[in-house]
């Protein structure tokens, strides 16, 4: 099925035409969980300088053992603000994106309800949302691992996944990211330029003191919406899936 970047982006503008302030809620909620937006700034006025106890000014072998302590707590620290951010970022910004992309999947089919949002987080679907948005994640992190430039191939085949967790949470992992993969084959280099199409107007946006790019999201996150119903809607065709396994009342 063919498909062009004026297309998709011309459904998206309509789609925000009546629900434009719903949708930006809906971004917003997403870029403030996922930490897209700072609550506050750092100012750091001129140069600061911290004296830690036992690393500076003394010698000898109790400096030198606060020193080892203080540094083995930092070290500690560290390791448990990145599990809780990892944590974080599975159980909650994970499930929340997938019921962001639910809400602009369904607001291209005329169906604009923020209650979306929780869609995720409703018993029966999260568990499952959680489990294939994290092997999405695990095999894209091992791939960047192995090189960048695969990478970011990867990143595009799985891209589609949370779309799909999004029309059927119960697919299973495995089978949400071999479908991801299908969909996108052949389409990666055309999905790549369609995110290039965007640039000038994420660069306003941070130009705008960086709130400016709140206001793109919206019209990102439609565009891409739009994308999957033509991606599904291929896939359909072909028989790579059926309305059944993507719990569709329509075929």
């Amino acid at each position: 099925m063919h498909w062009t970047r004026r297309e998709l982006k011309d459904k998206a503008k309509n789609v925000l035409r009546t629900s434009y302030w719903k949708a930006f809620l809906v971004s917003l909620v997403l870029a403030v969980v996922s930490g897209g937006v700072s609550s506050c700034s750092f100012n750091s006025g001129g140069s600061t300088s911290m004296s830690l106890p036992g690393l500076s000014g003394g010698t000898g072998d109790v400096s030198d053992g606060a020193g080892l302590a203080i540094i083995l707590i930092f070290v500690f620290l560290a390791v448990v603000i990145g599990l809780v951010a990892l944590a974080f970022n599975i159980f909650i910004v994970a499930p929340l994106t997938v019921s962001v992309q639910q809400y602009f999947k369904q607001a291209a089919q005329d169906d604009v309800n923020m209650n979306y949002l929780v869609y995720s987080f409703t018993k029966g679907n999260y568990l499952a949302i959680v489990k294939g948005m994290f092997w999405s994640g695990l095999l894209n992190f091992l791939w960047f691992l192995l090189l960048f430039i695969p990478g970011i191939v990867k990143s595009y085949a799985y891209s589609m996944t949370p779309y799909i967790l999004a029309d059927n949470p119960g697919i299973g992992m495995k089978r949400a990211v071999d479908l991801s993969n299908q969909m996108t084959r052949g389409q990666k280099w055309k999905m790549f330029v369609l995110d290039l199409s965007f640039i000038g107007w994420f660069i306003l946006g941070t130009i705008a003191i960086g709130i400016g790019v709140l206001f793109v999201l919206p019209y990102y996150y439609s565009t891409k919406a739009e994308l999957y119903l033509v991606l599904r809607g291929q896939a359909l065709h072909d028989g790579i899936s059926s309305s059944a396994e993507l719990n569709l009342p329509y075929v």
